[in-house]
Protein backbone atom coordinates (compact mmCIF):
# COMPACT_ATOMS: atom_id res chain seq x y z
CA UNK A 1 0.00 0.00 0.00
CA UNK A 2 1.18 3.21 -0.68
CA UNK A 3 -1.24 6.35 0.60
CA UNK A 4 -0.52 9.26 -1.70
CA UNK A 5 -1.71 13.25 -1.56
CA UNK A 6 -2.89 14.65 -4.91
CA UNK A 7 -2.95 18.86 -4.69
CA UNK A 8 -4.91 19.36 -7.61
CA UNK A 9 -4.42 22.49 -9.54
CA UNK A 10 -4.59 26.14 -9.25
CA UNK A 11 -8.14 27.10 -10.28
CA UNK A 12 -11.34 25.37 -9.23
CA UNK A 13 -8.82 23.51 -6.97
CA UNK A 14 -9.48 20.06 -5.08
CA UNK A 15 -7.15 17.67 -3.42
CA UNK A 16 -7.01 14.17 -2.70
CA UNK A 17 -6.39 11.36 -0.52
CA UNK A 18 -5.63 7.35 -2.21
CA UNK A 19 -5.36 4.80 0.26
CA UNK A 20 -6.52 0.91 0.44
CA UNK A 21 -8.95 0.78 -1.95
CA UNK A 22 -9.97 4.31 -1.87
CA UNK A 23 -9.80 7.51 -3.04
CA UNK A 24 -11.21 10.59 -0.94
CA UNK A 25 -12.00 13.96 -2.74
CA UNK A 26 -11.72 17.11 -1.00
CA UNK A 27 -15.03 19.41 -1.07
CA UNK A 28 -14.11 22.64 -3.51
CA UNK A 29 -11.38 24.86 -2.25
CA UNK A 30 -11.81 27.15 -5.07
CA UNK A 31 -8.73 29.15 -6.97
CA UNK A 32 -5.45 29.51 -5.09
CA UNK A 33 -2.91 31.92 -5.07
CA UNK A 34 -4.65 34.30 -2.08
CA UNK A 35 -3.31 34.52 1.55
CA UNK A 36 -6.89 32.76 2.65
CA UNK A 37 -7.33 30.30 -0.02
CA UNK A 38 -3.70 29.15 0.71
CA UNK A 39 -4.27 28.71 4.31
CA UNK A 40 -7.80 26.84 3.25
CA UNK A 41 -5.50 24.54 1.23
CA UNK A 42 -3.78 23.55 4.06
CA UNK A 43 -6.05 23.49 6.31
CA UNK A 44 -7.92 20.83 4.35
CA UNK A 45 -5.11 18.63 3.48
CA UNK A 46 -4.41 18.18 7.17
CA UNK A 47 -8.07 17.64 8.11
CA UNK A 48 -7.95 14.88 5.60
CA UNK A 49 -5.19 13.25 6.73
CA UNK A 50 -6.30 13.53 10.27
CA UNK A 51 -9.98 12.16 9.21
CA UNK A 52 -8.84 9.14 7.88
CA UNK A 53 -5.62 8.29 9.73
CA UNK A 54 -3.24 8.44 7.08
CA UNK A 55 0.40 9.65 6.31
CA UNK A 56 1.23 9.87 2.73
CA UNK A 57 4.02 8.45 1.57
CA UNK A 58 4.50 10.81 -1.83
CA UNK A 59 2.38 13.80 -3.04
CA UNK A 60 1.40 14.17 -6.57
CA UNK A 61 1.01 17.47 -8.13
CA UNK A 62 0.21 19.81 -11.70
CA UNK A 63 3.51 19.81 -13.45
CA UNK A 64 3.32 23.46 -14.08
CA UNK A 65 6.74 24.91 -12.44
CA UNK A 66 4.53 28.13 -11.34
CA UNK A 67 1.45 26.43 -9.71
CA UNK A 68 1.03 27.16 -6.16
CA UNK A 69 0.28 23.86 -5.47
CA UNK A 70 3.27 22.60 -7.41
CA UNK A 71 5.16 24.62 -5.16
CA UNK A 72 3.53 23.39 -1.89
CA UNK A 73 4.61 20.09 -3.21
CA UNK A 74 8.06 20.77 -3.51
CA UNK A 75 8.84 21.98 -0.04
CA UNK A 76 6.56 19.05 1.57
CA UNK A 77 9.58 17.24 2.44
CA UNK A 78 8.04 14.22 0.55
CA UNK A 79 8.63 12.68 -2.92
CA UNK A 80 6.90 14.55 -5.88
CA UNK A 81 4.99 13.14 -8.79
CA UNK A 82 4.49 15.19 -11.45
CA UNK A 83 1.73 14.68 -13.63
CA UNK A 84 0.82 16.78 -16.43
CA UNK A 85 -2.69 18.85 -16.51
CA UNK A 86 -4.37 17.17 -19.62
CA UNK A 87 -3.05 13.73 -18.35
CA UNK A 88 -4.90 14.20 -15.24
CA UNK A 89 -8.00 15.00 -16.61
CA UNK A 90 -7.97 11.99 -19.07
CA UNK A 91 -7.37 9.53 -16.09
CA UNK A 92 -9.89 11.31 -13.86
CA UNK A 93 -12.60 10.38 -16.81
CA UNK A 94 -10.77 6.49 -17.27
CA UNK A 95 -10.68 6.10 -13.31
CA UNK A 96 -14.57 7.34 -12.54
CA UNK A 97 -15.64 4.95 -15.22
CA UNK A 98 -12.66 2.05 -14.09
CA UNK A 99 -11.32 1.55 -17.52
CA UNK A 100 -8.37 -0.07 -18.36
CA UNK A 101 -8.53 -0.46 -22.18
CA UNK A 102 -7.35 2.14 -24.57
CA UNK A 103 -9.84 5.15 -25.24
CA UNK A 104 -9.92 8.83 -27.07
CA UNK A 105 -10.28 11.67 -24.68
CA UNK A 106 -10.87 15.01 -25.47
CA UNK A 107 -9.34 17.28 -23.18
CA UNK A 108 -10.75 20.67 -23.97
CA UNK A 109 -10.23 22.97 -20.92
CA UNK A 110 -8.59 26.88 -20.89
CA UNK A 111 -5.21 26.48 -19.84
CA UNK A 112 -3.12 23.56 -18.67
CA UNK A 113 0.51 23.16 -19.22
CA UNK A 114 1.79 20.38 -21.55
CA UNK A 115 4.35 18.25 -22.37
CA UNK A 116 5.94 20.70 -24.74
CA UNK A 117 6.36 23.34 -22.51
CA UNK A 118 3.07 25.29 -24.14
CA UNK A 119 -0.08 26.00 -22.86
CA UNK A 120 -2.42 22.76 -24.07
CA UNK A 121 -6.28 22.76 -24.29
CA UNK A 122 -7.24 21.64 -27.14
CA UNK A 123 -5.98 18.13 -27.04
CA UNK A 124 -7.14 14.40 -28.13
CA UNK A 125 -5.48 12.39 -26.26
CA UNK A 126 -5.10 8.75 -26.94
CA UNK A 127 -4.71 5.53 -24.09
CA UNK A 128 -4.28 4.61 -20.61
CA UNK A 129 -3.92 5.98 -17.17
CA UNK A 130 -0.09 6.41 -17.65
CA UNK A 131 0.42 5.60 -20.78
CA UNK A 132 -1.33 8.81 -22.60
CA UNK A 133 0.09 10.36 -26.00
CA UNK A 134 -0.99 13.17 -27.73
CA UNK A 135 -2.41 12.25 -30.96
CA UNK A 136 -4.70 15.81 -32.01
CA UNK A 137 -5.10 19.30 -31.01
CA UNK A 138 -6.49 22.34 -31.80
CA UNK A 139 -4.58 24.96 -33.83
CA UNK A 140 -1.91 26.76 -31.72
CA UNK A 141 -1.58 30.54 -31.00
CA UNK A 142 0.31 32.71 -29.70
CA UNK A 143 -1.84 34.55 -27.00
CA UNK A 144 -0.75 38.51 -26.12
CA UNK A 145 -0.04 38.95 -22.19
CA UNK A 146 -0.64 35.65 -21.60
CA UNK A 147 -3.09 35.22 -18.47
CA UNK A 148 -4.48 38.63 -18.60
CA UNK A 149 -6.58 37.12 -22.13
CA UNK A 150 -8.27 35.34 -19.15
CA UNK A 151 -10.36 38.22 -18.52
CA UNK A 152 -10.18 40.32 -21.94
CA UNK A 153 -11.01 38.01 -24.50
CA UNK A 154 -10.33 41.10 -27.05
CA UNK A 155 -6.72 39.21 -26.61
CA UNK A 156 -8.01 35.47 -27.80
CA UNK A 157 -9.56 37.39 -30.52
CA UNK A 158 -6.40 39.18 -31.64
CA UNK A 159 -4.04 36.66 -31.23
CA UNK A 160 -6.11 33.77 -33.85
CA UNK A 161 -6.76 36.71 -36.64
CA UNK A 162 -2.71 37.97 -36.51
CA UNK A 163 -2.45 33.96 -36.57
CA UNK A 164 -4.21 33.71 -39.63
CA UNK A 165 -2.77 37.31 -41.00
CA UNK A 166 -6.16 38.73 -40.88
CA UNK A 167 -7.40 42.17 -39.34
CA UNK A 168 -10.20 42.59 -36.48
CA UNK A 169 -12.66 46.15 -37.63
CA UNK A 170 -13.71 46.16 -34.71
CA UNK A 171 -10.72 45.53 -32.23
CA UNK A 172 -12.25 47.61 -29.29
CA UNK A 173 -7.91 48.82 -28.30
CA UNK A 174 -5.65 50.19 -29.97
CA UNK A 175 -3.39 47.38 -30.92
CA UNK A 176 -0.31 48.37 -32.67
CA UNK A 177 1.58 48.46 -29.64
CA UNK A 178 0.53 45.30 -28.35
CA UNK A 179 1.09 43.68 -32.26
CA UNK A 180 4.77 44.96 -32.16
CA UNK A 181 4.85 42.81 -28.59
CA UNK A 182 3.21 39.80 -30.07
CA UNK A 183 5.90 39.94 -33.15
CA UNK A 184 8.63 40.22 -30.91
CA UNK A 185 7.02 37.19 -29.09
CA UNK A 186 7.19 39.17 -25.53
CA UNK A 187 4.52 37.17 -23.11
CA UNK A 188 3.28 35.82 -25.77
CA UNK A 189 2.95 32.09 -24.67
CA UNK A 190 2.12 29.53 -27.54
CA UNK A 191 -1.30 27.56 -26.76
CA UNK A 192 -4.00 25.22 -28.58
CA UNK A 193 -6.81 26.43 -25.89
CA UNK A 194 -10.24 25.59 -27.20
CA UNK A 195 -11.14 27.48 -24.08
CA UNK A 196 -9.43 30.84 -25.31
CA UNK A 197 -10.85 29.94 -29.09
CA UNK A 198 -14.36 30.32 -27.19
CA UNK A 199 -13.37 34.00 -25.79
CA UNK A 200 -12.04 35.01 -29.37
CA UNK A 201 -14.96 33.99 -30.91
CA UNK A 202 -17.33 35.55 -28.19
CA UNK A 203 -15.09 38.83 -28.88
CA UNK A 204 -15.24 38.71 -32.98
CA UNK A 205 -19.03 38.41 -32.55
CA UNK A 206 -19.27 41.25 -30.21
CA UNK A 207 -21.01 39.06 -27.37
CA UNK A 208 -18.04 39.56 -24.59
CA UNK A 209 -14.85 41.85 -24.71
CA UNK A 210 -14.14 41.68 -20.80
CA UNK A 211 -15.00 38.73 -18.51
CA UNK A 212 -15.34 39.30 -14.77
CA UNK A 213 -14.73 35.53 -14.34
CA UNK A 214 -13.16 32.40 -15.87
CA UNK A 215 -15.52 31.27 -18.96
CA UNK A 216 -17.84 34.38 -19.01
CA UNK A 217 -17.49 35.29 -22.25
CA UNK A 218 -17.92 31.56 -23.24
CA UNK A 219 -21.07 31.41 -21.21
CA UNK A 220 -22.14 34.50 -22.57
CA UNK A 221 -21.98 33.11 -26.42
CA UNK A 222 -23.04 30.10 -25.27
CA UNK A 223 -26.51 31.48 -23.96
CA UNK A 224 -27.42 33.43 -27.25
CA UNK A 225 -26.20 30.75 -29.76
CA UNK A 226 -28.72 28.74 -32.01
CA UNK A 227 -28.95 24.85 -31.42
CA UNK A 228 -29.13 23.64 -34.94
CA UNK A 229 -26.69 25.90 -37.34
CA UNK A 230 -25.18 24.05 -40.26
CA UNK A 231 -21.62 23.39 -39.84
CA UNK A 232 -18.57 25.37 -41.47
CA UNK A 233 -15.99 22.11 -42.60
CA UNK A 234 -12.76 22.83 -40.54
CA UNK A 235 -9.42 21.92 -42.32
CA UNK A 236 -7.90 18.68 -40.38
CA UNK A 237 -4.06 18.71 -41.00
CA UNK A 238 -1.22 16.21 -40.12
CA UNK A 239 1.44 18.34 -38.04
CA UNK A 240 4.83 17.68 -35.50
CA UNK A 241 4.61 13.65 -34.78
CA UNK A 242 2.15 12.82 -36.65
CA UNK A 243 -0.61 14.71 -34.63
CA UNK A 244 -3.70 15.65 -36.28
CA UNK A 245 -4.32 19.50 -36.02
CA UNK A 246 -8.09 21.30 -36.25
CA UNK A 247 -7.96 24.76 -38.10
CA UNK A 248 -10.27 26.73 -37.26
CA UNK A 249 -9.03 29.31 -39.47
CA UNK A 250 -11.99 29.27 -42.06
CA UNK A 251 -14.33 30.50 -39.23
CA UNK A 252 -13.16 33.95 -38.42
CA UNK A 253 -14.55 35.49 -41.94
CA UNK A 254 -18.35 34.52 -40.42
CA UNK A 255 -17.45 35.35 -37.26
CA UNK A 256 -16.47 39.15 -38.06
CA UNK A 257 -19.41 39.52 -40.13
CA UNK A 258 -21.78 42.12 -38.22
CA UNK A 259 -24.13 41.88 -40.77
CA UNK A 260 -24.63 38.24 -40.12
CA UNK A 261 -27.17 37.46 -37.11
CA UNK A 262 -24.92 37.04 -33.57
CA UNK A 263 -26.91 33.77 -32.46
CA UNK A 264 -26.21 32.23 -35.91
CA UNK A 265 -22.86 32.96 -35.96
CA UNK A 266 -22.77 31.92 -32.95
CA UNK A 267 -24.13 28.40 -33.87
CA UNK A 268 -22.20 27.63 -36.55
CA UNK A 269 -18.86 27.93 -34.21
CA UNK A 270 -20.52 25.43 -31.75
CA UNK A 271 -21.53 23.54 -34.45
CA UNK A 272 -18.15 23.79 -36.19
CA UNK A 273 -16.50 22.55 -33.24
CA UNK A 274 -18.79 19.45 -32.50
CA UNK A 275 -18.33 18.07 -36.24
CA UNK A 276 -14.71 18.77 -35.79
CA UNK A 277 -14.42 16.56 -32.46
CA UNK A 278 -16.19 13.58 -34.42
CA UNK A 279 -14.17 14.12 -37.67
CA UNK A 280 -10.89 13.49 -35.52
CA UNK A 281 -12.65 10.97 -33.74
CA UNK A 282 -13.21 8.89 -37.19
CA UNK A 283 -9.72 9.67 -38.36
CA UNK A 284 -8.05 8.40 -34.89
CA UNK A 285 -10.56 4.74 -34.77
CA UNK A 286 -9.53 4.29 -38.29
CA UNK A 287 -5.33 4.83 -37.58
CA UNK A 288 -5.87 2.64 -34.32
CA UNK A 289 -8.80 1.10 -33.69
CA UNK A 290 -10.22 2.56 -30.52
CA UNK A 291 -13.95 3.22 -30.37
CA UNK A 292 -14.36 4.49 -26.87
CA UNK A 293 -13.94 8.39 -26.93
CA UNK A 294 -14.36 10.51 -23.43
CA UNK A 295 -14.94 14.06 -23.22
CA UNK A 296 -13.00 15.71 -20.21
CA UNK A 297 -12.35 19.63 -19.43
CA UNK A 298 -14.28 22.78 -18.46
CA UNK A 299 -15.21 23.13 -21.88
CA UNK A 300 -17.62 20.49 -21.89
CA UNK A 301 -19.62 22.13 -19.32
CA UNK A 302 -20.81 24.02 -22.29
CA UNK A 303 -24.07 21.85 -22.75
CA UNK A 304 -24.70 22.85 -26.41
CA UNK A 305 -20.96 21.74 -27.37
CA UNK A 306 -21.07 18.36 -25.26
CA UNK A 307 -24.81 17.08 -26.28
CA UNK A 308 -23.98 17.89 -30.17
CA UNK A 309 -20.62 15.69 -30.20
CA UNK A 310 -22.16 12.91 -27.85
CA UNK A 311 -24.79 13.21 -30.52
CA UNK A 312 -22.62 12.85 -33.60
CA UNK A 313 -20.46 10.43 -32.20
CA UNK A 314 -23.08 7.87 -30.94
CA UNK A 315 -24.24 8.21 -34.60
CA UNK A 316 -21.06 7.13 -35.65
CA UNK A 317 -20.87 4.22 -33.81
CA UNK A 318 -18.54 5.65 -30.71
CA UNK A 319 -19.22 4.46 -26.85
CA UNK A 320 -19.07 8.05 -25.24
CA UNK A 321 -18.03 8.73 -21.42
CA UNK A 322 -18.80 12.46 -19.63
CA UNK A 323 -18.49 13.15 -16.31
CA UNK A 324 -20.86 12.16 -14.03
CA UNK A 325 -19.59 12.12 -10.44
CA UNK A 326 -16.90 14.11 -10.73
CA UNK A 327 -16.57 18.06 -12.49
CA UNK A 328 -15.88 17.60 -16.18
CA UNK A 329 -13.25 20.95 -15.03
CA UNK A 330 -10.51 21.14 -12.63
CA UNK A 331 -12.26 19.91 -9.18
CA UNK A 332 -11.53 16.63 -10.79
CA UNK A 333 -8.20 16.82 -11.31
CA UNK A 334 -6.82 15.25 -8.14
CA UNK A 335 -8.67 12.64 -8.04
CA UNK A 336 -7.12 12.64 -12.06
CA UNK A 337 -3.44 12.60 -10.57
CA UNK A 338 -4.62 9.69 -8.52
CA UNK A 339 -5.66 7.56 -11.04
CA UNK A 340 -2.73 8.37 -13.44
CA UNK A 341 0.14 8.16 -10.53
CA UNK A 342 -1.89 4.59 -10.31
CA UNK A 343 -1.27 4.00 -14.05
CA UNK A 344 1.95 4.98 -13.60
CA UNK A 345 2.83 2.41 -10.88
CA UNK A 346 2.92 4.60 -7.35
CA UNK A 347 -0.28 2.50 -6.51
CA UNK A 348 0.36 -1.21 -6.29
Amino acid sequence: EQPLLAVGADLKNTVALGFGNRIVVSPHIGDLGSVRSGQVFEQVLADLQRLFGVRPKAVVSDAHPAYFSQRWARQSDLPVISVFHHHAHASALAGEYGLRERMMVFTWDGTGYGEDGTIWGGETLLGRPGQWIRVGSLRSFRLPGGDKANREPWRSALAICWEAELEWPNCPVDSDLLRAVWERRLNCPQTSSAGRLFDAAAALIGVRQQASYEGHAAMCLEAISVRDAEPMPLPQAVGAENRLITDWGSLLPLLMNQNSDAAERGGVFHASLAHAIVEQALVHRHVYGVAKVGLSGGVFQNRLLTEQVELLLKQQGFEVYLHERLPTGDGGISFGQLIEAAGLGWIK
